[in-house]
């Protein structure tokens, strides 16, 4: 058993050898999340053996989650004959509080008729966090908008065939904009991996883009899933084993890999039905109205806090919620009242729930 490092470590067949494969998106999602500006820099279209350049280095991984776990993966690729002269371009970064938008987008290129386009999932940052809790109210978020317009230029650029992906918020952002790029352009593309990804709202779910889109998505999630399991999806989905417990599997570096590819259960956890069951019939439980609401209300708290990173909940946490308690006790009470009403039918839609599973027990579980 292997994880996505020891994956790029032991793998020495080229793409020529042995095509792309659903492991090799969730590899280049997992990639995507370093500081690649910092390679960009310096080289328009760089080998992943490149990213190694020791003036850009220190910079790949600033902020991010994992910094020596994301250190040794970028150390296996540029060893890997597989993955160091595979080709990058095209890097494009946008975070805007003002538009609460994080995007990053970036294609590699494993052979000369294929390029993988891949978008980064939410990154450290507060804003990031918050497009992410706009889906639930918000037809399309301003990152879902970029990303099909940058498909449409890949594709415009590249006649070749085309492979999106992502991991989180990537891989929704990878199926929003294969679903909604011109049609001779998603015409050709083979694939979408979308790993761990939220889903959609009912008006997405139903455009003829995405029907027609919907044969080609593969998309896995760890067997205690949360984030892949919320809001909306038609998709069929695998289910790949995790070292990690709980919400932690959503880390890729924790998804086992076996002969070349995940190595996969039958179905999710119990515990992962009771959780996405509740948070289900909360979400959906709410009007458009009252989500917006009660997303706005959490960030404004999170923000009077000077939270603008979740790294910032580990640095002097006692001031920083001592801080947040009186933003929330600061809000006028009809907003204090709401959003106790709010977290109340979150209980109450678990207790709901909990009467399912005839042994409560077995909900604690990897």
């Amino acid at each position: 058993m292997a994880s996505i490092t020891e994956y790029a470590e032991q793998t020495l067949h080229t793409f020529l050898q042995r095509p792309f494969s659903e492991v090799d998106s969730l590899v280049l999602s997992q990639l995507s999340y370093i500081h690649l500006d910092a390679v960009f820099t310096h080289a328009a279209n760089p080998e992943i053996r490149d990213f190694l350049r020791a003036e850009a280095f220190e910079g790949l991984f600033r902020g991010v989650r994992d910094e020596a776990g994301n250190r040794r993966l970028l150390t296996a690729l540029a060893a890997s004959p597989r993955f160091r002269n595979m080709r990058a371009g095209s890097f494009s970064e946008k975070t805007s509080r003002q538009r609460e938008e994080q995007f990053a987008a970036v294609t590699f290129y494993p052979d000369d008729r294929t390029a993988c386009i891949v978008f980064r999932g939410t990154d450290s940052t507060l804003v990031g966090w918050k497009e992410d809790f706009n889906m639930a109210f918000m037809p399309r978020v301003p990152a879902q908008a970029d990303a099909a317009a940058y498909v449409n230029q890949i594709g415009a650029a590249f006649p070749g065939r085309l492979l999106l992906c992502g991991h989180s918020k990537g891989g929704n952002l990878a199926i929003y904009a294969a679903a909604m790029c011109a049609p001779e352009i998603q015409a050709r593309i083979d694939a979408v991996y979308a790993h761990d990804s939220p889903g959609f709202s009912r008006a997405v779910l139903e455009s003829a883009g995405y029907r027609r889109i919907q044969p080609r998505i593969r998309k896995t999630i760890p067997q205690s899933s949360l984030i892949g399991m919320l809001l909306e999806s038609h998709d069929q989905y695998t289910v790949v084993e995790s070292r990690q417990s709980g919400i932690m599997q959503h880390d890729p570096f924790s998804w086992v890999i076996e002969d070349g590819a995940f190595r996969t259960l039958e179905k999710i956890t119990a515990g992962a039905e009771f959780m996405n069951d509740t948070l289900d019939d909360w979400i959906t439980g709410m009007s458009i109205a009252e989500r917006e609401r009660f997303v706005d209300a959490l960030y404004d708290i999170l923000s009077a806090g000077g939270i603008t990173s979740i790294f910032d909940f580990g640095g002097n946490l006692p001031q920083r919620l001592s801080t947040m308690r009186s933003a929330a006790a600061g809000l006028d009470p009809k907003t204090r009242e709401f959003l106790f009403q709010i977290v109340t039918r979150l209980a109450g839609y678990a207790v709901k729930n909990l009467a399912k599973f005839p042994k409560p027990s077995g909900l604690i579980q990897p």
